[in-house]
């Protein structure tokens, strides 16, 4: 199935921004990001920030915005059977306008990976075509049901520690 991002979610004054790889099944049919119930991102935003599942979607968003933090992919679109990033198909990958996004965002600090697939597919496709200044980047334990080897704790207390400078 051809699956394609949403738009970023920021507001210029970004100061970080948080990567996953294409939303899924779930998220498309509700066009919502990480609309899977069992996925821990919102539940771990929830702790971090206050925008919890409970939450109205566009409230969380704003709620996002308004701790300057950006949210994307890193795929504009590729095709994929099911929900697991290993199902995508590589040569169907087209990546996000991350100039573009940069260029509105001057003041990205720093770039979070939701998983190892964001982080791959970031460092392989769009890096090597970025000619901006260089961005730290971190990634964080998968909030993905399917990287169900680590406890929701283990997850929340990574993404603490990795966001703790721009939640606290």
């Amino acid at each position: 199935m051809q699956c394609e991002s949403f738009p970023p979610v920021y507001a210029s004054d970004a100061r970080a921004l948080i990567l996953g790889t294409l939303p899924g099944p779930r998220s498309l049919e509700m066009q919502q990001y990480y609309a899977q119930p069992r996925n821990a991102f919102w539940p771990i935003i929830g702790e971090l920030i206050g925008a919890g599942p409970d939450m109205p979607y566009e409230q969380r968003l704003a709620r996002l915005v308004e701790r300057r933090i950006a949210l994307w992919d890193v795929c504009a679109r590729a095709y994929r059977v099911g929900a697991l990033d290993a199902r995508i198909e590589p040569a169907s990958i087209v990546v996000n306008d991350f100039p573009g996004l940069f260029a509105e965002c001057p003041g990205i600090e720093r770039i979070f990976f939701n998983g190892g697939t964001a982080e791959n597919l970031y460092r392989r496709r769009v890096l090597p075509t970025l000619d901006a200044r260089p961005i730290p980047m971190t990634r964080l334990p998968s909030t993905s049901p399917a990287f169900a080897a680590l406890p929701y704790a283990a997850k929340l207390a990574g993404w603490r520690k990795g966001l703790a400078e721009f939640v606290g």
